[in-house]
This record gives structure tokens, sequence and C-alpha cells, in this order.
């Protein structure tokens, strides 16, 4: 079967400490930003950091780097904050 007629794979991650349900693959920055915001904080200073826990076998915790992203598995964990750098 077509790789576009699959079923898309769906795996429960926690944002923020809230379930959060969403694809198998990659998650960018902002689509992470997203989960953890429902109106993310904007301005010309603000800075989000997103570490995470229980990740791929070679990288099972780290920090997401700005416009990075990182492969999701049911059960990761992650930890998004907003700062001002002013």
């Amino acid at each position: 079967m077509p790789k576009d007629h699959q079923e898309k794979q769906l795996v429960s991650v926690i944002v923020n400490g809230r379930e959060k349900t969403v694809e198998k693959g990659e998650l960018t920055m902002d689509e992470i930003v997203q989960l953890a915001f429902e109106n993310p904080p904007t301005g010309e200073f603000v800075c989000f950091t997103i570490t995470f826990r229980r990740g791929q076998g070679n990288k099972p915790e780290g920090t997401l780097e700005e416009d990075g992203s990182v492969k999701v598995k049911k059960g990761m964990i992650f930890n998004v904050t907003a700062t001002d750098k002013s």
C-alpha cells in the first residue's frame, strides 16, 4: 500500500505535564511550542527552551536547538519554557 494511504501512527507524549497525542515521526521546535501553549508568548525578545527525556535510543534526553527537530516516541516528556531575553 502506498505510504500516503497508510493510517498515521499516533503516540502519546507529555508536554509541560499534559498528555498530548501526536503523529509518530519528527516534531519541530515550533510544533512542540504549539503543543505547550494555547497562545504562545510572542515578541522580539521571546525565546523558548525545550528539554526532553525518554527519547529515542541514541539521544534519550537533551535540549532542542532553535529550528531543530526531534524524533518522538511514546511516553516522551517535553518541558517548554518561554523567556524574555531583554
